[in-house]
């Protein structure tokens, strides 16, 4: 390694090297750069660990159904990591959800860089890693930031599970299990099978067929 890689490979170190100390979400915005996955809880500076292949590609499946749904009947739109989500007071948080969908009456929330509030419906695929944060810590920021719907996809035990904002406003499981077909009151006539996610290579094309989208 030459000299001058030697400093473009240091600048890159330290540019994701969280500065020390509490952050604002200003100063955050402000460290943290497009190639930086990160979150900000209670001002810390939380890194996400990287992917795994078989999470890249659930994201990458469900954000293509969703997402062509969503755009064909103008519902709103939808965003995959890294794309920040601000919870509002109280909550000190800025998640970066794996997939997040926002309604069209909601759109004047969103700003370059982050959604300004909760999303409509939030999906989290799980690892090992982020099992117990997915189905504890931010289960319940999701629910207490407004959040109506949110997806827990755990590809290890092929699960799904969906929790619904009820009458009460706390969740409530709306849907949970490796087989069924679940269908969202935010994305009417979206009917997910969910022995899709768990199919060895995801059936893309057919999926499309059957919810009769452009493929």
């Amino acid at each position: 390694m030459t000299r001058e890689e030697e400093k473009r490979a240091a600048a890159v170190l330290a540019r994701r090297e969280p500065p020390p100390g509490k952050l604002s979400f200003e100063e955050f915005l402000a460290w943290c750069d497009e190639d930086t996955w990160a979150e900000w809880v209670d001002g810390e500076v939380v890194v996400v660990s990287p992917a795994s292949a078989r999470h890249q590609d659930l994201v990458w499946f469900l954000g293509l159904v969703l997402g062509l749904w969503v755009r064909r009947r103008g519902l709103g739109r939808t965003f995959a990591a890294p794309f920040l989500m601000r919870l509002p007071a109280p909550l000190n948080r800025a998640r970066e959800p794996d997939l997040l969908f926002v309604a069209r009456e909601q759109l004047d929330r969103l700003t370059e860089t982050y959604l300004d509030g909760p999303a409509d419906l939030v999906v989290e695929i799980v690892s090992p890693e982020s099992a117990a944060r997915d189905r504890g810590e931010k289960l319940g920021e999701y629910e207490a930031g407004g959040v109506a719907e949110y997806w827990v996809v755990d590809p290890q035990h092929e699960t799904l599970e969906v929790y619904r904002v009820g009458p009460s406003g706390r969740y409530e499981t709306a849907f949970a299990g490796r087989e069924g077909v679940y269908e969202s009151p935010l994305l009417p006539g979206l009917r997910l099978d969910s022995g899709w996610l768990w199919a060895e290579r995801l059936p893309v094309v057919d999926a499309l067929r059957a919810l009769g989208l452009p493929g």
